[in-house]
């Protein structure tokens, strides 16, 4: 009788043989996993088909709801009297453009800030998020406005203000 610690020509002690023999039984009794890779295929494109459908479906009901809801809210036609530089109208120009109001960026890609009304901590707030500086803020005597409210803002529209610029800021004082 041999122990498990005599050598064999395979080198391994019958333990050893043994268990590389239960392996190699297990291995090869398994059946390979069957993928039905087209029907996968088929699922996923089906999947996305319909997420693309709900994304589109949405953003056409949500455009139709905004085109009728600009529709139906327009129903006053009246002339409007010709632009003065009031301060219930927010400070506006001759040309048109209104004095409270800033362009940023650069030509084709900029926007605007409209301080109108604005108290000076929502005004810093603005131009912080827009990563503009505030420069000079003075106050002047203006009737029609509310006393702290932004009545004025240097550069105004047309002209432009540079990212990172620096923006004046004129306040009403009643």
């Amino acid at each position: 009788m041999t122990s498990y610690g005599d050598a064999r020509p395979s080198g391994c002690t019958p333990f050893e043989e043994h268990l590389v023999n239960a392996m190699n039984d297990y291995a090869d009794s398994a059946e390979a996993p069957d993928f039905d890779a087209p029907g996968i295929v088929r699922r996923i494109r089906r999947r996305r088909a319909v997420g693309i459908a709900a994304v589109a479906t949405a953003l056409i009901v949500a455009g139709g709801g905004t085109a009728l809801a600009s529709m139906t809210g327009g129903t006053d036609h009246r002339a409007r009297p010709a632009a003065s530089s009031t301060a219930a109208s927010g400070g506006v120009t001759q040309n048109g453009s209104k004095l409270t109001t800033v362009l940023v960026g650069k030509p084709g890609d900029s926007f605007t800030i409209d301080f109108a009304g604005l108290d000076l901590v929502y005004a810093k707030q603005l131009l912080a998020k827009a990563q503009l500086q505030l420069g000079t803020v003075s106050k002047r005597p203006v009737t029609g406005c509310k006393p702290g409210s932004v009545f004025m803002a240097d550069p105004h529209s047309p002209k432009m203000v540079p990212v990172g610029g620096t923006v004046d800021l004129v306040l009403c004082s009643g």
